[in-house]
């Protein structure tokens, strides 16, 4: 009994260590690799948006501009009544 025990614990540590090993060979196998040891995600370059877009853009915030002084101009009336 006692010896199917400690049998069982050993094999189960056996497996922490081949497991921490294959861990350790597989980040020196991408630090080799790529010449660093930190993953990072890169994001792709943006794309320069269209001229139309451009505009749609500008016209967009223009508009939201517009009616944020509207709601402003609303607001300064109401309180001065």
């Amino acid at each position: 009994m006692t010896d199917s025990l400690l049998n069982a614990i050993f094999t189960v540590v056996d497996f922490v260590f081949d497991l921490s090993n294959a861990i350790d060979n597989t980040k020196r196998l991408s630090r080799q690799a790529t010449g660093s040891d930190k993953i990072i995600d890169v994001p792709p370059d943006p794309k320069p948006l269209p001229p139309a877009a451009q505009r749609a853009l500008a016209e967009a915030d223009e508009r939201e501009r517009a009616r944020e002084r509207a709601a402003q101009a609303a607001s300064g009336t109401d309180q001065a009544s």
